[in-house]
């Protein structure tokens, strides 16, 4: 969407859709954007770098803002630890951006030691953090991680190829969590977050993606801070070595 779409859009489309769902709400229908209404949605850059630029931008303009909550992080940490053989519980948080995840997680005393990632530069300011695009393989990380948790599913401009990456950084035993709630379905899509799918189909487009090499199950609570529902995702392996399956309808691209 170029800056002229964009103040069209704010200055004359959404007022006239607001307009219009005052008239239609009490009979029962609604009008929205069409990816509104979508499964998953998914915003195209023009490069690479643009993505990077514009998850960066955003990092530093909200790096003060903490969308984890420690309810859910608690959440995030029995389960990691029902799945513990006693010994140190390893975890990765990805676009963790002021370190507020592995530092909440790292301090519960539950013998947890979990690191940071982040796109920006400013992951370097941050206590058990590193700037990491999560989307990229770091060989020191491979079958690493007993418990990996992230909630920025949604800033990926390749979804698949970012969660490829996450499950080959799990031990066999390892498990992948994911922090999901409706503002990461199609209609929060954006720019700044480029993926949107909605809670209910996410295990549909799992197992699109990876058939029987993962197993699924979840969990909804309410969040600490927000009055929204998370779910919790929590997705282990069947083999070792995850791969994609061969794309297919409308999964291309994704």
């Amino acid at each position: 969407m170029n800056k002229l779409t964009k103040r069209l859009d704010k200055l004359l489309l959404r007022p006239i859709v607001k307009l219009l769902n005052l008239v239609l709400k009490p009979v029962g229908y609604s009008v929205g954007r069409t990816r509104e209404t979508a499964d998953f949605y998914l915003h195209k850059y023009t490069s690479y770098e643009e993505y990077r630029d514009v998850q960066t931008f955003h990092n530093k303009r909200k790096i003060d803002q903490i969308w984890a909550d420690k309810a859910t992080l608690r959440r995030v940490a029995d389960i990691a630890a029902s799945r513990a053989d006693g010994g140190p519980i390893r975890g990765l948080c990805h676009g963790a951006r002021n370190g507020f995840e592995q530092s909440f997680l790292n301090n519960l005393g539950m013998n947890i030691s979990a690191l940071g990632t982040d796109i920006s530069d400013t992951a370097t300011d941050y206590e058990n953090s590193v700037q990491w695009d999560f989307h990229d393989v770091n060989p020191e990380w491979q079958g690493a991680f007993d418990f990996i948790y992230t909630n920025s599913l949604d800033q990926s401009w390749k979804p698949k190829d970012a969660l490829t990456t996450w499950l080959g950084q799990l031990k066999d035993t390892g498990v992948l969590i994911i922090e999901h709630t409706a503002d990461h379905g199609p209609g929060g899509a954006s720019e700044m977050d480029p993926f949107g799918v909605r809670p209910v189909v996410m295990p549909y487009v799992l197992t699109m993606w990876f058939g029987s090499q993962i197993t699924i199950a979840h969990s909804v609570a309410k969040k600490e801070n927000r009055d929204k529902d998370a779910w919790l995702f929590v997705i282990g392996k069947t083999v070792p070595d995850v791969v994609p399956l061969a794309e297919t309808g409308d999964g291309q691209g994704l």
